[in-house]
């Protein structure tokens, strides 16, 4: 697919915005830094402020062979100093089926394989590792988990550029390359990214500036912030005929004291409660699912999947990019504002030339008609 974006755009706010009115389906098209002057009067506006880590490791086993790790939660912790040592889970690739045993990073880094689970995912303790943990190391090792269809397609560029040019233009792509990854270090994280332990950015919230973060405030809205940590749970399709039958990975939130009261006051008044990104979505959803239509303080769990003839309780407005079919993201979209809505806008989308996916354009799904 032509339209699918493999790079950010120049500025994060220069993406495109298609707002679509969620009731009616029409749709008018602007850019995302007018998003303050469309967005419903006095809205609350709630962001997830997870920062993504550069969670993948590449390695090798004590026997000599290459290993690749994606980090996924962290489990506990054990010791201090430079004695101290952390469990995590992680997905593993070139493990091979051999017992459990050493795993040998850069810098000296060193994991013990414990245990093999389901679906390709290990348990680790990673040993040695020094005031701070293996969140304060994987800054100098690890590499910011890209989406797999951005790694393929500059892969098949990397690839056919090597294939066709001379040494020289080879090189350059390699270095091309390595502007790429230390650009992704800074596009593919939020503005206002806080608290590490994604795995994934929440990509609607790229988009936003400092300026912009202002502008929409100048305008009388009112933002808020939660921290839902994007496991790698959000790339897997549905495969299931029966779209029920399929199981979300869980993943953890926590909503400040200060964010829960916010919410309760603008549903009190009839505000609009704006979710920026999916991830928002879930955390508030869920939040609200859990606390008996209240959306409470304090750090949870959610595997909660949206589906079309669900209902929301807490959000009225959101902001989202433009999903990968069969993916559990686009069901949450169009349980929002109607599968044939949705189908539509990607349609139009499409004919106008928007880019798609996590680098890509975005929606404003309100329920306010579209000017």
């Amino acid at each position: 697919m032509e339209q699918i974006a493999t790079q950010p755009a120049a500025r994060r706010d220069a993406a495109r915005l298609m707002v679509l009115d969620r009731f009616q389906g029409s749709s008018n098209h602007v850019h995302f830094r007018e998003i303050a002057a469309r967005l419903p009067p006095r809205a609350l506006v709630v962001l997830n402020d997870t920062k993504v880590i550069p969670a993948r490791l590449h390695g090798r086993k004590s026997s000599g062979g290459t290993v690749e790790l994606l980090l996924t939660r962290l489990v506990g912790t054990a010791g201090e100093g430079t004695a101290g040592s952390e469990l995590w889970e992680a997905l593993g690739k070139n493990l091979g089926r051999g017992a459990a045993g050493d795993l040998l990073f850069a810098g000296g880094l060193r994991a013990v394989l414990l245990e093999r689970q389901e679906e390709g995912r290990v348990l680790l303790r990673f040993e040695g590792l020094g005031a701070g943990g293996l969140l304060a190391r994987l800054d100098e090792i690890g590499e910011i988990p890209l989406p797999p269809y951005i790694e393929a397609a500059r892969k098949r560029s990397a690839e056919a550029a090597g294939g066709k040019a001379a040494p020289a233009t080879a090189a350059s792509a390699r270095a091309a390359a390595d502007d790429d990854a230390a650009d992704d270090r800074v596009r593919y994280q939020t503005v206002y990214a806080r608290a590490p332990g994604a795995v994934a950015a929440p990509t609607a919230g790229l988009h936003f500036t400092p300026e912009l973060l202002g502008a929409v405030e100048a305008a009388g809205h009112e933002i808020a912030r939660l921290t839902l940590h994007v496991g790698p749970g959000t790339f897997r399709p549905v495969k299931t005929d029966d779209a029920g039958a399929h199981v979300m990975e869980e993943e953890r939130y926590d909503i400040p004291d200060v964010t829960a009261r916010a919410i309760a006051a603008a549903r009190a008044g009839g505000r609009p409660v704006v979710a920026v990104g999916t991830t928002v979505v879930r955390a508030l959803e869920g939040a609200a699912r859990a606390g008996q239509g209240t959306v409470r303080a304090g750090d949870g769990a959610t595997k909660l999947f949206l589906r079309p003839g669900d209902e929301f309780l807490v959000v009225t407005d959101l902001v989202t990019n433009f999903h990968l079919p069969r993916s559990t993201l686009l069901m949450l979209v169009a349980a929002f504002a109607g599968r044939e809505r949705v189908l539509g806008a990607y349609q139009e989308a499409i004919e106008r030339g928007y880019r798609f996916y996590s680098y890509g354009d975005a929606m404003l799904i309100t329920g306010r008609a579209a000017s």
